[in-house]
């Protein structure tokens, strides 16, 4: 069994067997090519990289190049049991319809991304700079992050756009699961990941 970062382990924990996946901004297709040895799941990944999509057809991944920031409108509703993205909604500019396109295609969501509401990145913005931490480790100038957002944040768009959160896990920046975590999670917590889907009617 080939090994995978921490993060992406807790992800492929949260996958049923023989799934169809959709892996948004897939890079090298990991994710997806430890799904499909280890749990038998089919679908695609969607990366807009040349070098990611070449890495990703090595691993033998159905990729598709595109623009998510265009929609999902190639994918019929339901396509799909889970559409994942990792460390990506903090770098698009609508969020909060990405997500919604997410929920319309697949089944179920999963998205990771750093907490803002670190203490770390709390205690640079007092020291009056914005954050460089090892879950942020990009100066202001040059990153990609234009939506940064707390657990809060995140969790209050859930509610507003009637996502239901299924699961949740709040880790340290080496995707290490805390204890201390479940006390303060806003606070404490680095890394965020969420399993969600849209609300029954």
């Amino acid at each position: 069994m080939k090994s995978i970062r921490a993060e992406l382990r807790t992800i492929a924990s949260w996958i049923k067997p023989g799934s169809r996946v959709l892996d948004l901004g897939c890079g090298n297709g990991e994710l997806l090519s430890y799904l499909q040895e280890n749990y038998q799941v089919t679908g695609y990944g969607i990366e807009i990289e040349q070098s990611n999509i070449v890495a990703s057809i090595q691993n033998n991944i159905n990729v598709i190049q595109a623009d998510i920031e265009q929609g999902l409108t190639g994918f019929e509703d339901n396509s799909f049991d889970y559409v994942i993205m990792t460390q990506t909604i903090q770098a698009l500019r609508n969020t909060d319809e990405i997500l919604k396109e997410m929920l319309r295609v697949g089944r179920e969501g999963i998205v990771t991304f750093p907490n803002f509401g670190h203490w770390r990145s709390r205690l640079n913005i007092m020291l009056g700079h914005m954050p460089v931490t090892k879950a942020l480790p990009n100066t202001w100038y040059n990153t990609p992050n234009i939506h940064l957002c707390t657990l809060n944040d995140f969790e209050a768009l859930c509610a507003e756009k009637d996502f239901r959160i299924l699961q949740r896990s709040i880790v340290d920046r080496q995707h290490r699961s805390r204890t201390f975590n479940a006390f303060l999670p806003n606070l404490l917590g680095e890394i965020a990941l969420y399993r969600i889907q849209k609300s029954l009617q």
